[in-house]
């Protein structure tokens, strides 16, 4: 069995389409289908059900693909590490990240990295936190920026991050200069669902219970909501580099009113040489910019 056939394996299921695969690896349609059939014939049984619908896993194929994408994953690492050895800066890093990382972080990170370490590639793959840490746990990405904490995962802690109530204007409550847990009560909140443990917990410990009116996943989406007065929001700092007018932002006051933002990995030990030259650099740029 060959690494090209597991790689078009890989890319089929990832991309749910064979044509798709053929378009992406730059090889014939016809080639893709004969590398999935062939690897099908050395395993012993079908990887892959094909419909009218596109492709799926077969069960033996959900078993095998974990597998393969251990393979590839190796065997990248052992390109990268013989390019070390021949004094060369090669591969390429697959990251997983939410908006506000990619907004606030990820321009000046990536800038950094790509200055430095100007042959290796860079893959972005932006979703919600529930889909970083399967993306992690699946091994399509080396490694992801999450809000902690993060279930199943081997964590770097990057930053802490202060949490703010975003709130209309005109609201009784924007003459404050800090706002305590208990003054939000009689409020209705509009919680970001990445941070809605930490908040809930965090109100739980004061004994408060005000209204969740709303839970969304985009932090803009939770700014405008406040903007159209339907209630307040507690964003951490990262969520808020871009207020609308009309809306501002007040600090929680509480000792407790962290939230945290770090790296999850299968294994730190197992990535390879390219993620650890990007989150060496991560660590870098953010010692740099928010010490």
């Amino acid at each position: 069995m060959s690494i090209g056939k597991y790689e078009i394996f890989q890319t089929v299921v990832d991309l749910g389409s064979l044509t798709k695969a053929s378009e992406s690896l730059n090889i014939s349609q016809s080639g893709v289908s004969h590398a999935i059939s062939s690897l099908e014939k050395d395993l012993g049984f079908s990887l892959l059900i094909r419909n009218k619908a596109g492709i799926r896993l077969t069960e033996n194929g959900e078993r095998m693909l974990l597998y393969i994408r251990e393979i590839l994953n190796l065997n990248k690492k052992m390109l990268q590490e013989a390019g070390e050895i021949k004094g060369l800066e090669i591969g390429t890093v697959r990251v997983g990240t939410f908006s506000s990382v990619s907004a606030v972080w990820l321009p000046g990170i990536v800038k950094k990295f790509t200055e430095q370490y100007p042959h290796i590639k860079v893959d972005i793959k932006e979703g919600r936190q529930e889909e970083i840490s399967q993306w992690i746990s699946q091994g399509i990405v080396d490694f992801g920026f999450l809000m902690l904490p993060a279930a199943d995962l081997e964590i770097f802690h990057l930053k802490k991050d202060p949490l703010y109530c975003v709130i209309p204007e005109a609201h009784h409550l924007s003459a404050e200069t800090s706002i305590k847990p208990n003054a939000l009560t009689e409020e209705k909140l509009i919680l970001q669902n990445s941070t809605l443990t930490t908040i809930r917990s965090l109100l739980k410990l004061r004994k408060v219970s005000p209204e969740i009116s709303f839970q969304l996943e985009d932090e803009q989406a939770v700014i405008a909501m406040v903007k159209s007065s339907l209630g307040i929001a507690i964003l951490p700092e990262i969520a808020l580099h871009h207020l609308p007018e009309g809306v501002k932002k007040v600090p929680l006051s509480d000792e407790a009113s962290i939230s945290s933002i770090g790296i999850g990995s299968i294994s730190f030990k197992r990535l390879p040489p390219s993620a650890e030259k990007f989150i060496a650099a991560s660590t870098l740029w953010l010692n740099e910019h928010f010490a």
